[in-house]
């Protein structure tokens, strides 16, 4: 366990009173609004992680950009269930991961289970819209779909703002959309606790 980034979590939720969580983003900047976690800080799928940093305390957002895809089956469904479990209601889970249904050849060698991106050789799963949706659901979030690719290769966006969490690859914030062509998005979806 990685003690300063615990207490960092620890002090920012308890005495500054943040409410909102990014996980395995340490490095990330999202704002002084974001507390910022890494895996040896807060393994989402323990529940004792989450009781250590935050007690009976509830967040009203957590983030999670292209974290899903290294987390195995089983514990993704627990992260889903604590995540849930950790959220104030009407609070908010956003979740971005490689897109599954994208059409470009390309982008699923780059980001496929074993595939030839960063990161990719740690990717568990590939994640569509659909799976994640079913997932999310089955912890008790009413899902919104954000961004994502169908199954017939027709990208979908709905207009979402930061306040639940910057997602740095996605069609508005990613450099490599321009010209109205999309280089690279991800699924986003945002999981609501009603």
């Amino acid at each position: 366990m990685r003690i300063k980034g615990t207490l960092e979590i620890y002090f920012q939720f308890n005495l500054l009173k943040k409410r909102k969580l990014t996980i395995g983003a340490s490095k990330i900047k999202l704002g002084k609004e974001w507390m910022l976690s890494e895996y040896d800080a807060l393994d989402a799928s323990k529940a004792s992680d989450w009781q250590r940093l935050f007690g009976n305390g509830r967040l009203t957002n957590i983030l999670a950009e292209h974290v899903w895809e290294h987390i195995p089956d089983e514990e993704t469904r627990l992260s889903n269930q604590n995540c849930y479990d950790y959220l104030q209601k009407g609070g908010r889970l956003r979740i971005a991961v490689p897109d599954g249904n994208n059409p470009d050849k390309e982008y699923i060698e780059w980001v496929r289970v074993g595939g030839s991106g960063v990161g990719a050789h740690d990717h568990k799963i590939l994640y569509t819209y659909d799976v994640m949706k079913s997932r999310l659901e089955k912890a008790g979030f009413r899902v919104e779909l954000l961004e994502y690719w169908n199954e017939n290769g027709q990208f979908h966006y709905t207009d979402w703002t930061t306040d639940g969490g910057m997602v740095h690859r996605s069609r508005r914030y990613d450099p490599r959309n321009k010209d109205g062509k999309l280089g690279y998005t991800s699924l986003i979806v945002d999981g609501l606790k009603d």
